[in-house]
């Protein structure tokens, strides 16, 4: 049998790929939490919480992220053409409420340090991957971003940062955190 002899399922409307349907369906399957830093050509810091991130290849070393190309920060790091993936730990939902708003101002009272690589890099996260950007395609409403990693910088031990089903916790899925004072999650990558 052939792909193109097979006929298209009937599908009932109430598994149809909705939004909310696909948001539910793969809330499912837990992922870490990063942050995403780099600077405008203008100079100014800019980052976005991201939950799509994943190694692609180690040699040669690329990762990967997925970013709403409707946003006001990835089209800033791509300009700037480097970026740092700053992998969350378990106690920081501050950080991911800062950068998964589109609201609020996100470096403002936060002590972060400018990378030998020219990008944000923020306090206590786990670890931190430096990249350029290796290449960009377009895949609906966001882009999927490669980057060629330039450098890798552990910076604690400690448990990871979950999604998992709306929240940050998997021992309680289903529950959700309430939103911090940026409103963390209208926005997110």
């Amino acid at each position: 049998m052939t792909a193109k002899s097979l006929t298209p399922p009937v599908v009932p409307e109430s598994s149809a790929p909705t939004p909310q349907r696909m948001r539910q369906a793969l809330g499912a399957f837990a992922t870490g939490v990063t942050v995403v830093t780099g600077l405008a050509p203008d100079g100014e810091p800019v980052g976005f919480a991201c939950q799509s991130f994943a190694s692609v290849s180690l040699t040669p070393p690329l990762v990967l992220f997925c970013a709403d190309h409707r946003g006001r920060a990835w089209p800033r790091i791509r300009e700037s053409g480097r970026f740092t993936v700053n992998v969350l730990g378990a106690e920081q939902s501050d950080l991911c409420g800062r950068f998964g708003s589109g609201k609020g101002l996100k470096y403002e009272g936060l002590d972060w340090e400018l990378s030998p690589w020219g990008t944000p890099s923020l306090p206590g996260v786990l670890t931190r991957i430096h990249a350029e950007v290796h290449d960009v395609r377009g895949a609906g409403d966001h882009d999927v971003v490669t980057g060629r990693v330039l450098g890798l910088e552990p910076v604690a031990d400690g448990r990871p940062m979950v999604f998992f089903r709306g929240g940050f916790d998997v021992a309680s899925p289903g529950v959700a955190a309430a939103p911090g004072p940026w409103g963390w999650g209208d926005r997110w990558g």
